[in-house]
């Protein structure tokens, strides 16, 4: 530890921010603990179909690859139920590899245009899934092309908020999970910029998928955290084909991850997923595998 006595002003300066940042963060709702070691997360659906084979076997594989953290997706709301088995068993096998899962992706658009009462009964039931797990965060993933105009744009600020007000009560986290669509023009107007005004920051976060952004958006990742540091609690890590632009493991694509990485902190990032939704150059398993080895050797170092 640097003597306090001999603090030089490039120091003072970055201390100084930090604290400025921390006070700013921790007004507007944000859990804040400098001291955390980010976890290599992994989000599952990029293991889909070796998870519907062998669940056992492949949450083994994962962490034995140096995953300690995942993303789940696909929750039973009615059997209480991830990947088949009861959230505390699925929780006690993460357990016993050693690892946790901090977020899920909960299937909120199927209940987009039906009453508002369906639709928190399905947020609870989210929220009984998420204690169960221990996770951090429920996360909206997707929503339906048939619901993509601009004014479903705005209802579904709307939504988001009331959705974040009743999963903040639970004492949990709330975000919304871009694609590409969200970036698309709408007359001079898309739907992330008003997802991005429209909402309430302490009640609806941010995951940013880096590939869409990368992909689709007019403003770099950068760009978006300097609109609203410290938003962007959660990231996927994916990588751009330099070809055809589909996915593709980290390190064989064309997005340049040692300039955004480093944004981390301004960015307010907690936890990342690592995620590659196809494309695989030979199969999931061994996918997983390359992007981690390539992320420890290469990108870790950068996380800001």
């Amino acid at each position: 530890m640097a003597n306090p006595k001999f603090i030089n002003r490039k120091d003072f300066i970055f201390q100084s921010a930090s604290v400025i940042s921390a006070s700013w963060l921790a007004l507007h709702g944000f859990s804040i603990d400098p001291f955390a070691k980010y976890k290599m997360g992994l989000q599952l659906f990029t293991v889909r179909s070796p998870l519907a084979k062998d669940l056992t076997g492949t949450i083994k594989k994962i962490a034995s690859i140096g995953y300690e953290d995942c993303e789940t997706y696909g929750y039973d709301p009615e059997q209480k139920k991830y990947y088949g088995i009861e959230a505390s068993a699925f929780k006690q096998l993460l357990a016993d590899n050693k690892m946790i899962t901090t977020s899920g992706h909960y299937d909120f658009t199927k209940y987009f245009d039906k009453p508002a009462d369906a639709m928190m009964k399905y947020v609870d039931q989210c929220i009984e899934g998420a204690h169960a797990l221990g996770q951090r965060y429920i996360t909206w993933p997707w929503l339906d092309p048939s619901f993509r105009t601009i004014e479903n744009f705005r209802l579904l600020a709307a939504k988001l908020n009331a959705i974040g007000e009743r999963i903040k009560k639970a004492a949990l986290g709330f975000a919304y999970h871009n694609h590409d669509f969200e970036f698309t023009d709408h007359g001079g107007e898309n739907g992330y910029n008003i997802i991005m005004k429209e909402t309430d920051p302490a009640l609806v976060k941010l995951q940013m998928d880096l590939y869409w952004v990368m992909h689709s958006s007019k403003l770099s990742p950068s760009e978006l955290f300097k609109l609203q540091p410290g938003r962007f609690v959660m990231w996927h890590i994916k990588d751009m084909d330099k070809v055809t632009r589909d996915y593709s493991e980290l390190g064989n694509g064309s997005i340049d991850f040692t300039v955004i990485l480093p944004e981390a902190s301004r960015a307010g990032l907690q936890y990342y997923y690592i995620e590659q939704g196809g494309n695989f150059a030979k199969d999931p398993i061994q996918s997983i595998t390359d992007s981690a080895a390539y992320f420890k050797k290469h990108l870790e170092k950068y996380l800001g």
